[in-house]
């Protein structure tokens, strides 16, 4: 209709009409386009909320479980200066060199939970989070998986394959029983039992104990093993300095970083 009336104007050479004609599009195209940036801009801010909700969630989940797991390697390092003290002392107390010498090997694992990060970088939209949470160091934090890589790296370590070698399978089946780990519902760790029960034999803690104590490697191994647990405990607890930073940057309010223990 409206190329018609502009055609009409054209043939009668009535170019009055036929600039305001053209005003009349340009400015219609004008704001069709205005409206339709607003309506894109509108919801990709509805897309960027929601992506940060849920990164919200999930980065509040990574930082309970990364909180556990900075206790539990503390306590594990723990762990391998008492046994170091132990298996120095050939009076030391049987029961407590063999759980101390076994909780010195143990690891824990706690997957990242990266499913909305994942869609934001394959979707091309990590231009919609928040400036803050971006120069927090998120993208860093994705491409290394600190848990994953202490728990690879302390599953096969020497000290680890060799303690375990020398406990009898009774022993290591009694300190799994009353003296390991506790599990939420989730079977994540918690930490270690307070109250320690160890049903073995005494006569097996001590042939037990005196293998430890004799063996030539075994304490070297211990003392690499506590370098190595030093390093999981120290880049696990740098994750949580940074999902506390995160998530403050998120709330909007400054992050709180706790000293070391």
């Amino acid at each position: 209709m409206k190329l018609r009336r502009l055609t009409d104007h054209v043939k009668a050479q009535n170019w009055f009409a036929v600039g305001l004609d053209l005003v009349i599009v340009v400015l219609g195209v004008f704001i069709g386009i205005q409206v339709a940036n607003w309506n894109q801009s509108q919801a990709d801010k509805r897309l960027g909320r929601a992506y940060v909700d849920r990164l919200q969630a999930e980065l509040a989940n990574d930082l309970v479980l990364r909180r556990n797991l900075v206790a539990y390697y503390a306590a594990v390092l723990a762990s391998i200066d008492r046994a170091d003290a132990l298996l120095a002392d050939a009076d030391g107390d049987p029961q407590a060199t063999v759980i101390y010498a076994y909780r010195a090997s143990e690891i824990s694992n706690a997957r990242q939970m990266r499913a909305t990060w994942d869609e934001i970088v394959s979707s091309g939209h990590v231009g919609l989070l928040p400036r803050d949470l971006l120069a927090s160091g998120i993208a860093a934090y994705y491409e290394s998986e600190s848990v994953r890589d202490a728990f690879e790296d302390l599953q096969d370590s020497r000290y680890r394959l060799h303690v375990r070698a020398l406990i009898p399978l009774t022993a290591q089946k009694a300190i799994r029983a009353g003296c390991s780990d506790v599990r939420d519902a989730a079977e994540q760790v918690l930490g270690f039992m307070a109250d320690c029960r160890l049903q073995v034999p005494a006569e097996t803690l001590a042939a037990t104990a005196a293998a430890l104590r004799a063996d030539p490697q075994l304490k070297g191994e211990l003392h690499y093993q506590y370098s190595q647990v030093f390093t999981a405990w120290a880049n696990i607890r740098g994750d949580v300095v940074f999902l506390e930073r995160a998530l403050a940057a998120i709330k909007g309010a400054p992050p709180a970083v706790k000293p070391a223990p």
